[in-house]
């Protein structure tokens, strides 16, 4: 008789979490995500940002610096390497930080701070030649800059954005690069063209898709009606005719963890003085950040009082964490989905980390990413305790108080060690779905 073995595996557990956060996509939808899980552990780390959600809620660690109410803050809630970049909105300035805060959520700074040291090993190990003592070195960086830059801020102030003129390392070059080679027109000339009936969206069969017309009419409503009543800080020549909808389009094969939610491009008139100030609206459709669904009962109903819906949780974070929040922020609905909605950045941009050369440029570029996490907490922070908005920056200080070293030592030995689980993860789930598409095939032969 054989033994009644649980199911509690790391292979199986990895393997069902998968399945169940994906069930509600479609088959190409599912098989397209699959796809980009597969590109390589990087990839796949960022896609399934779920599975380090699950692993980390009850880690014990976070007694040891922080997991307290003081320690907490509004986080990205997706802190990675590649959700750093340039951009910038209306003011045509770039900018480098994190942009994206669909994850979102109000919690301890560490699922973020370690997060993002998993990341930069993974980065490290695919895109770069770094030795492991390189990627050790670079860990410190990380989270010294971190630490650092709170210390610096006890008593509140909050610190601004990198910009073309504070930009300093690896990243004034690229920010000057960025300046030089895209701008509003350029970005009008790559998504949209203009037509004897005006500019419309382009023709590109692999980006954008054409909406059934019952939708078109949907979004086309909730535009010009439901978002422009979300907007706080509404453009100063906001008129009823700078909201006029010219056209809309749905957005394929964008991003990797939200694949499979709707998204589309709304084209309106903007400004009317020149061709090329119309501005392009991203609505994408907004779920609970990963961390929510984690919460037990109490928790989740004092989230939904303070936060009805994710439209209202997506402004609230974007509002408190980015330096220069975009103007055009709002939400809309279309049935029983919520949206956010936002201006495409005309600067939208990664940093290439394969293109520096040596472990001594890719610490200073880490440096600044450790700085401006932490600015970004801080921010967050000052917008959840305006009374006091030094608490956050002095209460972490006191629990890493002297023991920097160890604080550095312990995400040092987490990250190395989680980078590891997630290639042992990606393996598990790449065997799976070549398996599942090889039986894919051999049933559509039959």
């Amino acid at each position: 008789m054989s033994q009644p073995l649980t199911r509690h595996n790391r292979a199986r557990q990895v393997l069902d979490e998968i399945a169940a956060a994906n069930v509600p996509l479609s088959d190409q939808d599912r098989a397209a995500k699959y796809a980009k899980l597969a590109e390589s552990p990087y990839r796949f780390f960022r896609g399934t940002n779920h599975l380090y959600w699950r692993d980390v809620w009850h880690d014990w660690r976070f007694a040891l610096f922080g997991g307290l109410p003081e320690t907490q803050t509004w986080l990205q809630g997706d802190a990675h390497a590649y959700n750093f970049g340039a951009y910038g909105h209306h003011d045509d300035a770039v900018r480098y930080g994190m942009d994206d805060f669909d994850d979102a959520i109000i919690s301890d700074y560490q699922y973020d701070l370690w997060r993002l040291a998993i990341s930069l090993v993974l980065d490290a190990r695919e895109n770069t030649e770094l030795s492991g003592k390189g990627i050790r070195k670079a860990l410190k960086a990380l989270v010294t800059s971190y630490h650092d830059e709170l210390a610096h801020h006890v008593e509140g102030e909050v610190p601004g954005a990198v910009t073309l003129a504070t930009a300093k390392g690896p990243l004034e070059p690229f920010m000057k690069k960025v300046a030089k080679k895209k701008s509003r027109r350029k970005m009008l000339d790559k998504w949209t063209q203009v037509t004897d009936d005006g500019r419309r969206f382009a023709e590109r069969p692999d980006k954008l898709a054409a909406l059934p017309a019952h939708l078109a009419s949907q979004l086309r409503k909730a535009v010009e009606e439901e978002y422009r009543q979300t907007l706080s800080v509404a453009p100063a020549e906001a008129e009823a005719d700078h909201f006029r909808v010219k056209d809309m389009a749905r957005r394929l094969d964008a991003g990797t963890g939200s694949l499979g939610l709707e998204r589309y491009y709304v084209l309106i008139e903007g400004g009317q003085e020149h061709e090329h100030d119309d501005v392009i609206l991203d609505v994408k459709q907004q779920a609970p950040p990963e961390g929510w669904r984690l919460m037990d009962g109490a928790e989740k109903r004092a989230w939904r009082r303070a936060f009805p819906h994710e439209g209202m949780r997506h402004a609230a974070a974007f509002t408190a964490i980015a330096e220069h929040p975009d103007r055009y922020l709002g939400w809309l609905h279309l049935g029983d989905m919520v949206f956010s909605v936002r201006e495409r950045s005309p600067y939208k941009e990664d940093f290439p980390t394969h293109k520096l050369d040596g472990a001594k440029p890719y610490r200073k570029l880490v440096k600044q990413w450790g700085r401006i996490l932490a600015r970004e907490h801080l921010r967050g922070a000052h917008a959840l305790s305006p009374e006091d908005p030094g608490r956050f920056a002095r209460a972490v200080g006191t629990c890493v108080e002297e023991r920097l070293d160890l604080c550095v030592e312990m995400v040092t030995t987490l990250a190395l060690g989680y980078a590891d689980c997630v290639h042992q993860d990606y393996c598990t789930f790449q065997a799976w779905n070549d398996a599942g598409s090889e039986q894919r095939v051999h049933a559509t032969s039959d």
